[in-house]
Parts: structure tokens; sequence; C-alpha cells
């Protein structure tokens, strides 16, 4: 069914996406990941604030010379997005990350903050991110569910589009890493596809999986020895999980390195898949951490200016077989 956008919501859209109409987003809104990532190289308990903050300035101020728009956070973020060359911004509303303590990964949005406040801000676009399994509690799921409708509602009221990011994880307790969890990833990430699409939740546009690994996908260059899908069962399954939503979809990363994320990207083009474009996080710049945490702020914008924005354009490359959000089965008369 055709959706007819508010003005705000077809300015902001507008605003995310290239000329082509295609949205080539850089995301730069992990905190807790990348605290992680500096701990790692730091050999610290705590990176200081400064150093996550002067972090996203150098990538957001770098990168979006080739990006369409960039994904910023409010908790370090903002001081980033006045730097962004002109370029379309997106600002995650969520709390990051979640308590080892608590299993279920229950979402809470940023205090202080609500989806006005954000759009005053100068985002053009409001982003949630909400874990999300099929195999979880029915309690835990109505929890999240009611949580993105809530979202959906506010985004609608003050008339900012909204991008939704839901991500698998394990139930089970043997991790996303596992073998076992890439069994099961297919069904958890077409049976999200087919819950978030629904009109009740507001999203705009799906931050989504692809639905398999690409390391357990024979013939591939990202494979790893352990084959769980030929080239045309994977082929399948994209097309499936692309098949069960209308809305238009961009693809994240998932933490795969560039080479990775290009070949995926190049998957997706070569099964037919309608997608929209990305919203490419660690794969783009994941590898300046321990040149930043080693030789400095200067280092890191050296790598940014030549392997970093050499990132980009290998993605910007592939999204050549990208089509416009707005040609989304959503948005056809």
């Amino acid at each position: 069914m055709a959706i007819k956008l508010s003005p705000g919501k077809a300015a902001g859209l507008k605003a995310v996406s290239n000329d082509k109409g295609v949205i080539a987003a850089v995301a730069m809104d992990q905190r807790g990941l990348l605290k992680n990532m500096l701990v790692k190289e730091l050999g610290v308990a705590e990176p200081p604030a400064e150093m996550m903050s002067q972090f996203k300035q150098l990538v957001a101020k770098t990168l979006t010379r080739e990006a369409s728009s960039i994904l910023l956070d409010i908790e370090y973020g903002l001081e980033a997005t006045k730097a962004i060359n002109g370029k379309g911004l997106l600002l995650a509303y969520e709390h990051a990350g979640y308590s080892p303590d608590k299993p279920e990964r229950l979402p809470s949005l940023f205090e202080g903050w609500s989806a006005l406040r954000i759009k005053e801000a100068g985002a053009n676009a409001v982003k949630i991110l909400v874990y999300y399994s099929p195999f979880e509690k029915q309690w835990v799921n109505d929890r999240k569910k009611a949580w993105v409708e809530r979202v959906g509602a506010e985004c609608k009221a003050v008339d900012i589009p909204l991008f939704l990011e839901f991500l698998g994880y394990d139930v089970d307790g043997v991790g996303e890493a596992s073998v076992e969890y890439a069994r099961k990833k297919p069904e958890i990430v077409l049976r999200s596809m087919e819950e978030f699409s629904k009109e009740r939740y507001g999203a705009d546009v799906l931050k989504v999986e692809i639905p398999i690994q690409m390391a357990y996908v024979e013939g591939t260059k990202a494979f790893k020895g352990t084959g769980l899908h030929t080239r045309a069962e994977a082929a399948e399954m994209v097309r499936a999980a692309a098949a069960l939503s209308e809305k238009p979809i961009v693809y994240l990363s998932a933490g795969v390195s560039s080479e990775v994320f290009v070949e995926t990207l190049e998957f997706a083009a070569e099964c037919g898949v309608e997608f929209h474009g990305v919203l490419a996080g660690r794969a783009t710049w994941q590898a300046g951490v321990p040149i930043f945490v080693e030789k400095g702020a200067a280092a890191l914008e050296e790598w940014l200016n030549t392997q970093g924005l050499k990132n980009v354009q290998e993605i910007n490359n592939v999204l050549n077989f990208a089509h416009p959000w707005y040609e989304a089965r959503s948005m056809r008369a």
C-alpha cells in the first residue's frame, strides 16, 4: 500500500540521501562498543569522554565528504554534528548498550531528550535500535514492541522520519559468534522484518541485517570453511527477507570488515534485492581506532583521509545498484 509522506518526513529523507535518492550514510553512533575498542587499546578501565568525542569529530568531518549523511549520538556526538560538510544528520535516540546481567536487552531512551529536541538539535531523522529475537519470552517482546510504537508515534507527532534498527541476538547462551546462532539467524531476521514492517510501529526506513553470515556461505571470499548455506540458498534467504517489507531498507555493516561488507552488498545486488542504501558503521572506521590510540589525532585524520575515505568510496561504488528510497513499494502510487 502506498504511503503519502508528510512534508517533514519527506524533507528529512531527502536531506539524508544523495542526489540519486540513495541513503549513503556513515554510522558513528557507537558508544559502548567504541568504549570497549578504546579500552582494549589503552589498557584502562574507562576511556576519557573527550577521547570518545574527538574520535567522532574526526570521523564525522572526514568521512561525510563522501557520504550523504551521518548517524551520530547525543551522548558523545553532538560536537561532531557541527562539522559534517553540509550533509544530512541522523541522531540516535536510544540509550546505548545493555546490562550483561539483564539478558533480555530491554531498550530505553536517552534521558532528557525527545523527538522534538532531536529535531531542534538539527537532525533530519531519528534512529532507534531495538534488540529483538522471535525466540525471546513474550513479555519481553511485548515491552519492546510497545516501546517502538511509542517512539513511532512521537516522531509522527513532530513530523520527523524514523529509522528503525533491529538487531537479532542469541537467547540460548551460545553467543552471536557461534555457528548455532548463524543457523538461526535467517529465521530471526525474516521474522523481525515481518514484524517491524507493520504500520503500527511508524518506521519510515528499516535499518537491517542481511539474514545470513557471509563467513558461512560457500563460494564467498568471506567463507571460513564451515558451510551452512550454498550461494543459491543464501540468495533465496536474502531475497525472502527483503520481500517481507515494502518500506525502504538500508543495510548495516554489523561489525564486519570493509571488504566483507562490500562483498555483502555486491551479493545483495546480485540477488536482485531492491535496497535503498546503507548505514555503514565499523566497516568504514574501525581500523582507525588503534592508530588513534597509538599515534594520536593527526595520524587518525591522515588514515581517515586515505583508507577511511577509500572504504566509503568502495561502498558508494556498490550503491550504484541501490534504489532511491522513494521507489520503495510503500512509496509507489
